[in-house]
């Protein structure tokens, strides 16, 4: 992000902290529950939102060496994300030429080559057909015709993308709007992946993506944990497009108001969070580390979702979660939000993904959880978002509009 546009954020973020306001977007909607519990509605976002869509699969550190290589299936399609010997990022159907089985079995891994476990067809890690057992008694076929399906992808800026439909137009220009530019600033290639945590709840998956939709929470549901780390009930927040920005101030932001603007780094005080239209949190926390937040529908329950959130550090905070240092306290996930500044701290790499779990699990998720039992009773037709709530107003709004479905109502 342009420098400029950080002291514009973080001046407006200390203006709502001093006069005790928070952001207005001058309007409430009620929006219909039927949106988290429908199965027709369901289907349907299954089939447009994640099925015609471009989607953000991971970041250029999941695939940090030629041969390596991950699956995935969350949207109806078995996946296979792979970097070749070339170097170049590549997304396949992750299905044999000969019978269809899964080419790619394991998760993650490094793979010169893949050999279905079937037949023994063997594919290169960049798609061609290299070998068929006993091919004189299968009969001739030809290899260059027979490579695995491809499937649109491209690597921009460290971030993976790829298209569901062989046939689909991955047009990311058309996809980040003029938030391309500002997320081509992150520096996100140069991140070191660190593992992925998985959430299988009970809750539909607009709820889980609600909970990412405000700040106003923090010193009521999280007053022991986040509250305690960042201000809340702050928000500088624009949309671009069926993307958007949403920042927050930590309470760290309070060191920067004697030192001049040249030295504000958004950093420093605030946690930067992207809304990738449909599905991700792209969240950007202090010291520039990545939660990269998947939040996918369960293919048969309307009423539940997983969440996959990648976990991506600098190469610095990674050497210091992995060191150990006479200068700094290892933090665990208990004591991580005492917070002394005469005494550096580090959390060690578990205790700082367990400490975002956590709180998205048992505080956050659990609410919706709550939410979800309540709108399945069939006697609550409606919730509300407030004036405070834009985030919200723009996730819904923005879902009708694809889904050509009824969305959130203006409240006059």
């Amino acid at each position: 992000m342009k420098h400029d546009k950080q002291v514009e954020i973080l001046s407006e973020l200390m203006r709502q902290i001093d006069a005790k306001t928070n952001i207005d977007a001058g309007v409430r909607y009620r929006m219909p529950t039927a949106s988290y519990c429908d199965r027709d509605i369901a289907a349907r976002e299954r089939e447009v939102l994640f099925r015609d869509y471009p989607q953000l699969i991971g970041l250029s550190g999941d695939l940090a060496e030629p041969g390596a290589y991950f699956t995935l299936a969350d949207f109806g399609v078995p996946i296979l994300s792979v970097r070749g010997q070339d170097g170049r990022f590549r997304a396949f159907l992750n299905a044999c030429r000969h019978r269809g089985v899964r080419v790619a079995g394991e998760e993650r891994g490094v793979a010169a080559r893949f050999s279905c476990p079937f037949h023994a067809w063997t594919y290169s890690n960049q798609g061609e057909l290299t070998a068929i057992p006993q091919e004189a008694q299968f009969g001739s076929i030809d290899k260059q015709c027979h490579g695995l399906i491809g499937l649109p992808a491209e690597e921009r800026d460290g971030l993976l993308w790829v298209h569901p439909n062989r046939d689909g137009v991955l047009d990311l220009d058309a996809q980040l709007g003029a938030l391309g530019e500002e997320i081509a600033l992150g520096r996100y290639g140069d991140l070191v992946y660190a593992g992925e945590s998985v959430l299988d709840k009970r809750l539909n998956w607009k709820l889980a993506n609600d909970t990412f939709g405000e700040t106003w929470h923090f010193q009521k549901l999280h007053a022991k944990t986040l509250g305690r780390l960042f201000y809340g009930d702050n928000l500088a927040y624009e949309t671009f497009g069926r993307n958007h920005r949403f920042v927050f101030a930590s309470r760290m932001i309070d060191q920067l108001r004697d030192r001049p603007k040249t030295e504000w780094r958004l950093k420093q005080a605030a946690n930067l969070l992207y809304y990738l239209f449909p599905n991700v949190q792209f969240n950007v926390g202090l010291g520039g580390n990545v939660s990269l937040i998947r939040i996918y529908p369960h293919p048969e329950d309307p009423g539940r979702s997983i969440t996959r959130v990648g976990h991506y550090f600098t190469r610095e905070t990674m050497a210091l979660m992995e060191q150990a240092d006479a200068n700094f306290d290892v933090v665990t996930p208990e004591t991580v939000y005492e917070r002394d500044p005469e005494r550096p701290r580090v959390a060690s790499l578990s205790a700082a993904k367990e400490l975002f779990i956590s709180t998205i699990e048992q505080e956050d998720y659990l609410m919706g959880e709550s939410t979800q039992r309540s709108v399945e009773s069939g006697l609550l037709p409606e919730i509300l978002f407030g004036r405070n709530e834009p985030a919200l107003h723009h996730f819904h709004r923005t879902f009708a509009d694809v889904l050509q479905i009824a969305g959130p109502q203006r409240v006059e």
